[in-house]
């Protein structure tokens, strides 16, 4: 059921809808808890100007340099980690944010809820012990909207519609 590193690497752009409705799973000496993946956002490539990957690579964004499959980590507003998944091939820089997971919405919410900090930055969800992608058969409604944010990118990448949410279950009546 975990997803193998193949998974991620292809475009972010096909791996960002299919990560929805998938369990990230976090592991740590307390607990194990699974949670649905319901909302993330794409950043390809060094021309997509709201990506880190913009300015080259860095020591902040190496990993996004490498193969899919890796964590990348970083700090935010001094405050807030954000957790996302490395997609594509070698020298590509994609990443995939993740927004939301079920009972969490918002990057950083989800980082403290799931105690997920630097320590993660490049690990592999393949094989990890603390953190993983398991596949749950779910083929949800996704929505696509632009991402959130990011007006100092300009058009068109802040209009590009890389966000990706999944559409509420039906409700029984």
């Amino acid at each position: 059921m975990r997803l193998d590193r193949s998974f991620f690497y292809r475009d972010a752009l096909t791996v960002a809808p299919d990560l929805l409705g998938k369990a990230l799973v976090r592991k740590d000496k307390e607990r194990i808890s699974s949670h649905t993946i319901s909302e993330v956002e794409v950043y390809l490539g060094i021309e997509d100007q709201a990506s880190h990957a913009r300015f080259g690579k860095t020591a902040r964004n190496a990993v996004m340099f490498d193969q899919g499959g890796l964590v990348y980590v970083y700090l935010i507003y001094g405050m807030h980690w954000m957790l996302n998944f490395v997609t594509g091939q070698n020298d590509q820089p994609q990443a995939i944010l993740i927004r939301g997971i079920t009972g969490f919405e918002g990057p950083g919410k989800i980082t403290r809820a799931l105690r997920i900090d630097h320590s993660f930055y490049g690990e592999n969800l393949a094989t990890s012990e603390r953190i993983w992608v398991e596949n749950r058969n779910l083929k949800p409604e996704i929505t696509r909207v632009p991402r959130f944010g990011i007006d100092y990118a300009g058009e068109p990448w802040k209009s590009m519609p890389w966000r990706y949410i999944m559409a509420p279950p039906p409700r029984n009546s």
